[in-house]
């Protein structure tokens, strides 16, 4: 899938160093946990893979078309941890430091889920962040996605008393 300026596609091996760069860096995983290493951020893709194997849609590698450098993802993927709204397919993203403020995120996001709403036949697409993430809360506004203050939930697969814990969770229905 393509953007005016992004490319959207399946992974590649040659991605795998530049994504576990990114998912080592503590500024781009600050609102999770903790960073991934090398064979866990290996084991993403792969997860990732099999997604797209599986619903024929995921987590898209992203390149700026311009120079054909990998950015991070961004796409869809299911959510089936425990919570009221579950499942829910999740509209997400996660971008290297150097395309951050330049619009990509929202750029992929819109074109992930309007293939989202055409192909997994969704209704409302979600998405989710901690609380204190206010990058990611202003795309998902960006994208006309809607947050209830009664919808946020703690994360279960974020521990008790982790100040990551605490989730908005926003919502865009179909169109």
């Amino acid at each position: 899938m393509e953007t005016e300026r992004l490319i959207m596609r399946r992974w590649r091996e040659d991605d795998r160093e530049p994504f576990a760069a990114l998912n080592a860096d503590p500024e781009v995983m600050e609102h999770f946990p903790a960073p991934l290493t090398r064979p866990q951020s290996d084991a993403m893709v792969g997860r990732i893979e099999r997604a797209f194997d599986e619903h024929g849609y995921g987590l898209w590698a992203l390149e700026v078309r311009e120079t054909g450098r990998f950015i991070g993802f961004t796409g869809l993927a299911w959510q089936r941890f425990e919570a009221p709204f579950t499942p829910a397919l999740e509209v997400g993203w996660r971008l290297a430091r150097h395309a951050w403020g330049h619009g990509y995120a929202v750029e992929a996001a819109r074109r992930a889920v309007a293939e989202g709403f055409a192909v997994a036949g969704v209704n409302e697409i979600v998405s989710m962040t901690p609380v204190r993430n206010a990058r990611s809360r202003g795309v998902m506004e960006r994208l006309g996605m809607a947050r209830d203050p009664a919808d946020d939930f703690d994360h279960p697969a974020v521990p008790e008393g982790h100040p990551l814990r605490s989730h908005v969770l926003y919502r865009l229905g179909r169109p």
